[in-house]
């Protein structure tokens, strides 16, 4: 049977694992990395980059590298938070056609969806050259928090890569899930999820053969992105202090930022002051300037307390959603990159009066519980039994402006459930079914994720007609709703899709399109490959000529020298396979003559003298 790919699709960086002998296996990608950027660039020279590659060139392309598209995905142009990220994506967007989001790169304008179909396409090729076989289908996780038009874009992603998504699963139920496997003893645990985009808490209990969330809660835009924007603002600040510029409207400058907050965030998991160095950030009236600040770990946490006393916020609303107490909790699971920051460890284990558990990758758990879900599916893993729920109360509106729940939070899934409404006015022959995700009473004030019309309905006095309003969500999270009246047996239904409304026959035509980069994506693979293969050898000559010293000839030396410089430019300017490849052939034949001088000079010496080392 195929392998089903279990895939974490994040905001930052994707994880891909499968099931090999009934145990979940991160997958390393083709820079034997084991995880990828989510990152996608359309390079100087027009071509498509995705992952290492994209993100390395960044800082001198940032207009046209695409980066943390999650955030943007599924979502209507005008939501508050896509306004509040606009101003400082490097990268535009504007409003579609549909009302959804667009992004542009290069020359052309992406849906969200086209660009995390460049990441999975990534994946797939990698996980197929890993294991030498086609894989064709793929467990995609998703915040728990995701609502049901950002589900369904994800999945259209999946089908644009090429792939069937089996199931769209929970970020946190997937880390539970590989922190469950082979557990013998019924726990109550929270899953703590920090990642670079979003924030998710859940509340499950973890058993032998049952997996089952009790309360889910977060934010899609709370993540590192946050962290690394407040970071950002504060160097600006203190730039603008010291030098009198404001470097904000440079596109290149904060590009170099941006890289250089997410570093030092990182590097003050550890230390505890991080130097922001950085040459020629810009020009002023006397000459260029540069950029040299010291971030310590306690101004960061300054910087950020706000952010990580939410998320304990949300933690607390969320265990009390699911009846229970913080001293109920026997674990919490850590999960998501920016969960290694000491504050978050402090915040975490202060709130809950122990040490949060640390036996598991926080960036490769989710990946791992996505790849059992799969091998759920193939019959690899032991059938156990995943009861999900609904993140937001699912209604409709009435009479008044009134929001009327008919699906409540944190309900098991899959689920249906109908409920009978009337008409309002005497003689009304049709019904608007206004569908509504959210936890306020007014309608207004909750998401709309559909509005469709019943109509046919006989006219009669208000209150006598019978209409059943149904609403059926399935193991994805994501609902049809249908509505019936029963005098007249009219009916109608409508499945709730992504704002973007791709139809089949768009995603069939970007799925075509995506397969026509394979070959593309092949030839840079083979490019990447031949430039590390250059790399190598360069080291190779550097070392040789050192640790030969003055025992070659100086016009040797000099070949050797100016063949490395050569094969150098070659992989920093040249895109030719075949160019560098006859470049580091032309090293490798110099190298040769050092073995050979070398050899030579040690017979002559007899067996006593040994040969430099290597």
């Amino acid at each position: 049977m195929a392998k089903i790919l279990g895939i974490d699709l994040g905001t930052t960086n994707s994880a891909m694992a499968i099931i090999e002998a009934g145990e979940p296996k991160i997958l390393e990608n083709s820079e034997g990395n084991r995880t990828t950027p989510s990152v996608v660039a359309i390079s100087k020279s027009n071509e498509r980059l995705v992952g290492l590659l994209a993100k390395r060139q960044s800082v001198v392309n940032p207009k046209n590298t695409i980066s943390s598209v999650k955030r943007l995905i599924g979502r209507n142009f005008e939501d508050k938070e896509v306004q509040r990220d606009k101003s400082w994506l490097p990268f535009d967007i504007q409003k579609s056609s549909t009302g959804g989001v667009e992004i542009k790169m290069a020359d052309r304008w992406y849906k969200p969806e086209e660009i995390s179909a460049m990441v999975l396409a990534k994946i797939k090729a990698d996980a197929e050259a890993k294991i030498g076989e086609k894989i064709e289908e793929a467990v995609i996780t998703v915040p728990a928090y995701f609502d049901d038009s950002q589900r369904q874009a994800t999945k259209n992603a999946g089908e644009i890569a090429g792939l069937k998504v089996r199931r769209i699963i929970n970020e946190p139920t997937a880390a539970a899930l590989a922190y469950g496997l082979n557990k013998q003893k019924n726990e109550q645990i929270v899953v703590y999820d920090f990642g670079g985009g979003t924030f998710d808490i859940s509340v499950l209990e973890v058993g032998d053969e049952t997996v089952e969330v009790k309360s889910t809660g977060g934010d899609t835009h709370l993540g590192g992105d946050d962290f690394d924007r407040k970071i950002i603002e504060h160097l600006i600040s203190e730039y603008k202090k010291q030098e009198g510029i404001d470097i904000s409207s440079d596109p290149l400058a904060l590009q170099r930022l941006k890289e250089a907050a997410e570093r030092a965030k990182h590097e003050l998991s550890t230390v505890f002051e991080s130097e922001i160095n950085l040459p020629y950030i810009t020009s002023g009236a006397s000459g260029p300037k540069h950029f040299l600040l010291k971030l310590t770990r306690a101004k960061l946490e300054e910087l950020i307390k706000a952010e990580i006393e939410r998320s304990i916020e949300l933690v607390e609303k969320t265990i009390k959603e699911a009846g229970f107490k913080p001293s109920d909790i026997d674990e919490v699971v850590m999960v998501g990159g920016q969960t290694r920051m000491p504050a978050i460890q402090e915040a975490v284990k202060k709130f809950f009066n122990k040490e949060p558990h640390k036996g598991i990758n926080p960036d490769e758990v989710v990946a791992a519980g996505a790849a059992i879900q799969a091998g759920i599916f193939q019959g690899d893993v032991k059938d156990v039994l995943l009861l999900d729920v609904i993140p937001l109360t699912l209604g409709i509106e009435t009479y008044g402006g009134v929001a009327t729940p008919i699906l409540e939070k944190n309900t098991t899934i899959p689920t249906q459930k109908s409920q009978v409404f009337s008409t309002a006015a005497d003689n009304q022959t049709s019904v608007e079914i206004h569908i509504l995700q959210g936890e306020r009473s007014m309608a207004s004030d909750n998401k709309t994720l559909a509005k469709f019309i019943l109509d046919g309905v006989p006219p009669s006095p208000r209150g006598i007609p019978q209409i059943e309003v149904s609403f059926d969500i399935d193991a994805d999270g994501i609902l049809n709703v249908s509505a019936k009246d029963k005098a007249s047996g009219k009916s109608q239904s409508v499945r709730i899709e992504a704002s973007t409304q791709l139809s089949k026959d768009d995603i069939e035509k970007l799925k075509q399109e995506a397969a026509g980069h394979s070959e593309e994506d092949k030839r840079k693979k083979e490019l990447a490959e031949t430039k590390n293969h250059a790399e190598q050898t360069i080291y190779l000559a550097e070392k040789s000529v050192r640790e030969a010293g003055d025992k070659i000839p100086a016009e040797l030396k000099d070949a050797i020298n100016q063949k490395t410089e050569k094969l150098k430019t070659s992989i920093h300017q040249s895109q030719n396979i075949e160019e560098i490849k006859s470049a580091a052939s032309e090293l490798s034949l110099e190298l040769q003559k050092i073995g050979q001088i070398m050899y030579g000079q040690n017979k002559e010496g007899g067996e006593e003298q040994k040969p430099p080392q290597q």
